[in-house]
């Protein structure tokens, strides 16, 4: 490897423009060695006004147009969930490496497909879960592991607001992964296999909006030596969104947001609490970004962070949640 290659500009293209997209681009705009270079929507005025907004260089109508553009060298999906699949695949038989919103994709099958085709196109691919990647979470992990307050005995993770129900919005759309589960249950279901691995048993119970998406998920996952994970999503009330770990000399605890960039309080059982600030200036996309781009320069296709066995344990497990509480897309 030489070293153009590792200090090449990485051009960027993303495709589908809506919230999560603008926020993906406002943090591109702070990394050094990446460009945002295209975009694409199915509304080219919509499109237009995005490139406009983020200074990229083009903008298409199509995403199979960006697809065949051969200067993009990393394609964002930030499309709704039931479109993962279909828009990482075309990406992939481009030979463009890409870095797919969460949840991955629709159910482990989709995933199993994804992954295939980018090992037999021998591109790379990850999942964007942001969540891995931010300081304040990689500092807990570490924390975890090293047992500053011993074993984990009990997680509580969270993840809550209210909305009221629109049939029109995608948050709601049930055939495009809308509901609570999939768009944000996954955090707190992340939080648990990142941190505890894989659970021996899984309970969920779950309500559903009148159009069948689920507006909230209750879940306990059990491990060994009686350890437990309390894992909620609810699309109907507001709730602290936080993620505490119980050690047996103390407590881990990932302020509110936990997803996002945000603060970490260590409150020993018999000390001072102590607030650990990560002083973030950015909304926090630009972590995943960055660790895309060293991928690429290293010509890996796989992330040693994000791997494809955690993407498929993550879709195992909210296709169990799932079969549990008779959620079907």
């Amino acid at each position: 490897m030489n070293n153009t290659q590792l200090s090449k500009t990485i051009n960027w293209g993303i495709i589908g423009l809506g919230n999560i997209a603008h926020k993906f681009a406002t943090d591109l705009l702070t990394i050094e060695g990446a460009k945002l270079y295209a975009v694409a929507s199915r509304n080219q005025d919509k499109a237009h006004a995005f490139a406009d907004k983020y200074l990229a260089v083009t903008a298409f109508d199509s995403y199979e147009a960006l697809a065949k553009d051969k200067n993009i060298d990393a394609v964002y999906i930030a499309t709704p969930h039931a479109l993962h699949m279909e828009n990482t695949l075309l990406c992939l038989k481009q030979g463009i490496a890409v870095l797919c919103e969460k949840p991955f994709a629709m159910n482990y099958n989709e995933v199993s497909k994804m992954i295939a085709t980018a090992k037999a196109n021998n591109v790379l691919l990850m999942e964007a879960l942001w969540t891995y990647f931010l300081p304040h979470y990689q500092y807990v992990l570490k924390a975890l592991e090293d047992k500053i307050f011993g074993d984990v005995i009990k997680l509580e993770a969270d993840f809550g607001f209210y909305r009221a129900f629109d049939n029109s919005s995608r948050l709601f759309n049930k055939s495009l992964g809308g509901g609570s589960l999939l768009d944000i249950g996954i955090y707190p279901i992340f939080a648990a296999i990142s941190t505890l691995g894989m659970p021996k048993n899984i309970e969920a119970k779950a309500n559903y909006f009148k159009n069948g998406a689920d507006s909230f998920c209750d879940m306990l996952f059990e491990y060994d030596n009686d350890v437990k994970a309390y894992l909620k999503s609810t699309l109907v009330e507001d709730t602290g969104t936080e993620a505490i770990f119980y050690c047996e000399r103390g407590t881990i605890k990932i302020n509110s947001m936990f997803h996002m960039p945000t603060t970490v309080t260590l409150i020993p059982k018999n000390g001072t609490p102590e607030t650990l600030d990560f002083d973030y200036n950015t909304i926090g996309y630009n972590y995943e970004a960055i660790h895309f781009n060293e991928l690429i320069r290293q010509e890996k296709t796989e992330s040693n962070v994000m791997t494809f066995a955690f993407s498929e344990q993550l879709i195992k497990t909210l296709d169990h949640v799932r079969t549990i509480i008779n959620l079907e897309y």
